[in-house]
């Protein structure tokens, strides 16, 4: 099927006039794309202490997270929660999506931290929000009516280069949206049109409801169906494939049998969780 590249455009400001730099997309192997099969429990008992831990050594995540909290607080009485989706979790959903720097250091951690088991047991400092977003993409997931959805993705600076036919990973939590204005406002030199299958609607619980964000994971594998390279832009059409995790369990594989659990307590504000 062809499909012809938005028409609509936006004034170009200074950053636009900076160098657009390529990029293979690939499997992103060295990518963390735990999916924490079986090991949920033995997770949320050392998340309190672990997350003191990360906020200890990450302002921008202690402070992000607060507000993200704050949000909560305020909102929670007036969304329907989906069964089994925690707190936490919707918490996490909102953290991410604040403006500012935090899904940026955490994406980038999140690409390099699958290249080594030790690169995420000692490297990688975002071991509970990478749970959180990841269960809070499950359980959405489990409650929609919709399996897949047809979303867009607009990228400035990067011209992403593949063939057709080739399997990709983004390797991160990727942002797309329902609708393709709001897409083409991130980005036009690359705009990819993208059928998700493990991506879901994160509306109810973002910082910009209007976005209509929808968030897809690391492990999702897709099948380029088109690669368009025009003069000044690139096109690609991405349709879901399958579930690749590299990783599971990882965290609670690496603690010693010996080690004492942490119970999470899921108070409110401060440092902990909530």
């Amino acid at each position: 099927m062809s499909y012809r590249f938005p028409v609509q455009s936006f004034p170009i400001n200074k950053r636009d006039l900076f160098p657009i730099r390529e990029s293979a997309l690939d499997l992103a192997l060295s990518a963390f794309d735990d999916q924490y099969k079986g090991c949920v429990d033995m997770m949320e008992t050392e998340l309190a202490e672990l997350n003191r831990t990360e906020f200890a050594n990450n302002s921008v995540y202690a402070e992000a997270w607060e507000q993200a909290a704050s949000k909560w607080r305020e909102q929670r009485a007036f969304l329907p929660m989906p069964k089994g989706l925690k707190p936490e979790y919707a918490i996490a959903i909102l953290a991410y999506t604040i403006q500012g720097s935090l899904h940026k250091d955490f994406n980038a951690a999140v690409r390099e931290a699958g290249r080594t088991r030790e690169s995420y047991l000692n490297n990688f400092n975002f071991k509970t929000l990478h749970f959180l977003l990841t269960k809070a993409l499950q359980v959405l997931r489990s409650q929609g009516t919709r399996r897949c959805h047809k979303v867009y993705r607009g990228v400035k600076g990067i011209r992403f280069t593949s063939e057709s036919r080739k399997p990709i990973r983004f390797g991160q939590f990727t942002s797309s949206s329902l609708k393709n204005t709001s897409a083409l406002q991130f980005g036009q030199d690359t705009f990819f049109s993208i059928e998700t299958c493990y991506g879901v609607s994160i509306r109810n619980f973002s910082f910009f409801p209007g976005e209509e964000e929808v968030l897809i994971p690391p492990f999702e594998m897709f099948k380029v169906t088109n690669f368009t390279k025009a003069r000044d832009k690139t096109l690609i059409q991405l349709r879901s494939l399958e579930e690749s995790s590299n990783y599971n369990c990882v965290f609670v594989k690496g603690k010693s049998l010996e080690s004492v659990g942490w119970v999470a307590s899921w108070s409110l504000g401060g440092s902990s969780l909530l």
